[in-house]
C-alpha cells in the first residue's frame, strides 16, 4: 500500500500536468494570438537599447566559469541554512556532515583561485 507521501505526491504531479495541457488547450481552442504582426517582434532585444552589430556573439568561457561558480556557491547557501537552523538537533554527526561539505567546497575554491580560474583578464 502506497504511503500517503507518495499519493500526495501523484495527486499534486496530475493536477500540475492536468492544468499545464488545460492551458495549452484553453488557449489554442480560443485562438490566442497577437492581434497583429509587429516588426519588433523578430528584432533582438538588448535592455531597451536598439541593437547594434552582429547580435551572436561569442563569449569568452571566463564567463561561464564565474556563472557556475555563482550557481555552485548559491546551491550551497541553499543547503547551509536548513542545516545551520537545524545544527543543535543534528548533533556531532550533522556537525561533522556540515563541516565536511563546507570544506570541499572551500578546497574547490581554492583550487579555483590558485589556478587563476577567476582571475579577470
Amino acid at each position: 500500500m502506497p504511503s500517503d507521501q507518495a499519493v500526495s505526491l501523484a495527486i499534486f504531479l496530475a493536477v500540475t500536468v492536468v492544468t499545464a495541457a488545460g492551458m495549452l488547450v484553453a488557449a489554442r481552442l480560443l485562438g490566442v494570438r497577437a492581434r497583429k504582426e509587429h516588426r519588433l517582434k523578430d528584432t533582438t532585444y538588448e535592455c531597451g537599447e536598439t541593437a547594434t552589430g552582429v547580435t551572436w556573439v561569442r563569449f569568452h568561457a571566463r564567463y561561464y566559469v564565474v556563472a557556475l561558480f555563482f550557481v555552485l556557491f548559491d546551491v550551497e547557501a541553499v543547503f547551509l541554512l536548513p542545516w545551520a537552523l537545524g545544527a543543535r538537533d543534528a548533533g556531532p554527526a550533522g556537525f561533522f556532515a556540515i563541516t565536511g561539505f563546507v570544506g570541499v567546497l572551500m578546497v574547490g575554491w581554492l583550487w579555483a583561485l590558485r589556478k587563476g580560474a577567476l582571475r579577470w583578464q
